[in-house]
């Protein structure tokens, strides 16, 4: 029986755009019940979620995770801060990093690796300038043009 590839529940499609991925990391992330059925559905929303450091520990902000319908009475809260789990010397490198380059911490998606367990994957990333993102559409759309006069000619 083969292993299924990790299945996305939520991307963050304009992270790349916004910013200039550096290095990414798998993290855990701690969920409520009806928040993993409700991921599990594909609702979930990371656009504009960030992670930062409070207390020595990571974080999660501004994830949003509707309410799960199927469930009646114990709802959570969609908005909610969700603690990544890291060890302590991944966590104490990448606040390092933050602090000292002055990196963001932007989650890149949420999935559910092969054993069916919520993983977040944590790009440290710096943050595009207009210019960078006008460049990077240039190549884009230049790469495309070239594409199709490839297909065109042969």
């Amino acid at each position: 029986m083969p292993a299924e590839p990790d299945r996305v529940a939520a991307r963050n499609r304009k992270a790349r755009h916004n910013y200039l991925i550096e290095d990414s990391i798998e993290t855990g992330i701690v969920l409520a019940g009806t928040e993993v059925k409700a991921l599990r559905d594909g609702r979930g929303n990371i656009a504009e979620a960030y992670a930062a450091e409070q207390d020595g520990e990571l974080w999660l902000y501004n994830a949003y995770i509707p309410e799960y319908q199927a469930a009646s009475q114990f709802q959570h809260e969609t908005r909610r801060p969700r603690k990544l789990l890291l060890h302590r010397r991944e966590i104490d490198r990448l606040i390092g990093r933050v602090q000292k380059d002055g990196m963001t911490l932007v989650p890149l998606d949420i999935h559910f690796n092969r054993r069916g367990i919520a993983k977040v994957l944590l790009g440290i990333a710096r943050g595009k300038r207009k210019y960078d993102k006008r460049e990077a559409e240039k190549s884009r759309d230049w790469r495309r043009q070239k594409e199709r006069l490839m297909r065109e000619k042969g």
